[in-house]
């Protein structure tokens, strides 16, 4: 009895350790630039499975794939853009977190910087107008009476 559930304890065990290690990928590399660009690369493409999440954490089969693409790629010594174009032509502009400055991106790109100009030229018609309707504001009564405290000081 206690030898049964000695091992079924150690059955157990040894399909947990089993199911963990299945999922880490262990990958070789001949030095560590290598792997650097091979975790740079991996970060910046998105899933298409899993929608926001890098290739490099997702769980989901196809960015399994897709990092053993990546891996291959870079063992055939293919360039980061190589490897990126590759990528991009068989998954999709979808993946790529900084999507390229083309034709069909330049609103992308440049909404946020027109974005930016209008909000300083609105900033600065506000302060402006401000001015001018404080100016505006003072009556002749007032105005009288500031030109008499202006030449007061003037004089003495």
């Amino acid at each position: 009895m206690a030898l049964m559930r000695t091992l079924t304890a150690l059955l157990l065990l040894v399909m947990a350790f089993g199911a963990v290690a299945g999922g880490i990928e262990l990958r070789e590399f001949d030095d560590p630039v290598t792997e650097k660009r091979y975790h740079d690369l991996t970060a910046s493409m998105r899933c298409p499975l899993c929608e926001n999440q890098a290739i490099n954490d997702s769980d989901a089969p196809i960015s399994a794939d897709m990092r053993e693409r990546v891996y291959q790629l870079l063992q055939d010594g293919q360039s980061d853009i190589e490897i990126i174009n590759h990528m991009v032509q068989r998954f999709g502009e979808y993946i790529l977190y900084n999507p390229r400055l083309e034709s069909r991106t330049y609103l992308l790109w440049g909404l946020p910087i027109a974005l930016v100009l209008l909000g300083a030229i609105v900033v600065v018609m506000m302060i402006r107008a401000r001015r001018n309707a404080s100016a505006k504001a003072l009556s002749a009564e007032e105005r009288q009476r500031i030109e008499a405290l202006t030449n007061r000081k003037r004089s003495s």
